[in-house]
């Protein structure tokens, strides 16, 4: 069977066929050799390998177990995944325009802004979920359009195929946060997207023990992913052949956490929906959402990890509960096996976050228990 008929699970628990050459072992082995011999002659014992800023093997074996589950041409992994959100962006040239989704994930918002007014980049930022909003931004000519979905923390959908069409249309490259999905639930290249980002020291690691960043391409000869890449190189945006292999050792379970991850979020959502206290769910997985038919059409066996709830009270309740949480560790980020909380306000309180709004990250612990720790806490028990 060619690698490009195998599902998600097999890719991922088999590293994408990766194992140790020297030794035979099963589990690929750890290169951290930052450069590399060369012959009498002084040509080089392998083509590929020159120095280790941008050539090791372990790195590229994670490379590959992204490429095969995003279904894309080629992979770079980043130390962060704002190292991966900047290399597009410094692709671009002086004086472009981007298109970039309102609501999205704080700190790239706060980066590309300050980026953009450094280099004199047109920045324009749209809700893209509103498909007319989309449209009416694409209008005129851009060089990039930049969309997450869903949205953290507002859990908003955009349609990707339709956005592809849109940013196409414009002259521009679409590039796609897929994070909160991971590939194991959507692959935007599939939807027509030049390029996927992920931080994946969220779910595709999965073990909250891993900084790194993603990016896939749809077409690895294109302008914009030749200039990422030269400037990977150049610059030396890279990732650690160990971050590199725990990330892979994280992927190998990434589709049974995702699984997992994913009915406990649609249980909880379901729960507190259902709850007195709570004003809103921001979940797509639930048919009263917004995104809920979009998302159903673009992501496969689930809707993600993540999700929102808007509690009825004022922000010293939404701190009374997050305080009372048990089970749910108070910190930041999302995708691991553990389950977070963050009241959201606290991380961001001038963006427009309601005070008692907090963010979920559910893990892979027992559905029951967590829910009963929600209970508790919503209470006062």
């Amino acid at each position: 069977m060619k690698n490009d008929q195998l599902k998600p699970a097999t890719i991922a628990a088999q590293a994408a066929g990766a194992t140790d050459k020297q030794t035979g072992g099963v589990v690929p082995g750890i290169h951290l050799s930052t450069t590399y011999q060369r012959e009498p002659d002084y040509g080089l014992t392998r083509p590929d390998n020159v120095y280790g800023r941008d050539q090791n093997d372990t790195v590229r074996q994670a490379e590959e177990v992204l490429r095969q589950l995003e279904n894309a041409a080629a992979t770079l992994l980043f130390p962060t995944g704002m190292a991966a959100v900047a290399a597009v962006f410094r692709a671009l040239p002086d004086g472009a325009r981007a298109i970039v989704q309102s609501g999205i994930y704080w700190g790239t918002l706060k980066w590309v802004r300050d980026f953009c007014a450094r280099r004199g980049i047109i920045l324009e930022e749209v809700e893209a979920a509103d498909a007319s909003a989309l449209t009416e931004a694409c209008r005129s000519s851009a060089d990039l359009v930049w969309i997450e979905t869903p949205s953290n923390p507002w859990l908003k959908v955009v349609d990707i195929a339709a956005a592809a069409g849109l940013a196409h249309k414009a002259g521009a490259v679409l590039v796609v946060d897929a994070t909160a999905a991971t590939p194991v639930l959507t692959r935007p290249l599939d939807h027509g997207a030049d390029i996927v980002m992920h931080s994946a020291s969220k779910a595709i690691n999965g073990h909250t023990d891993v900084l790194a960043g993603v990016l896939s391409c749809r077409d690895q000869g294109a302008a914009m992913w030749q200039a990422i890449a030269m400037d990977r190189h150049d610059a030396g945006a890279i990732i650690g052949p160990f971050e590199a292999w725990l990330l892979m050792r994280g992927m190998r379970t990434l589709p049974l956490r995702v699984e997992r991850m994913c009915a406990n979020a649609m249980a909880i959502a379901q729960f507190l929906d259902a709850h007195g206290g709570v004003e809103a769910v921001l979940y797509p997985g639930l048919e009263s959402d917004p995104g809920h038919a979009i998302a159903s059409q673009q992501m496969r066996g689930g809707y993600g990890s993540l999700l929102s709830v808007v509690l009825k009270g004022d922000r010293a309740h939404a701190l009374d509960v997050v305080g009372r949480l048990r089970l749910f560790h108070r910190a930041t980020s999302l995708g691991g096996v553990e389950s977070l909380v963050e009241h959201r306000h606290t991380i961001e309180p001038h963006t427009g976050i309601p005070e008692t709004l907090l963010r979920l990250s559910v893990g892979i612990e027992d559905a029951g228990d967590l829910i009963a720790d929600l209970a508790q806490a919503l209470e006062g028990a």
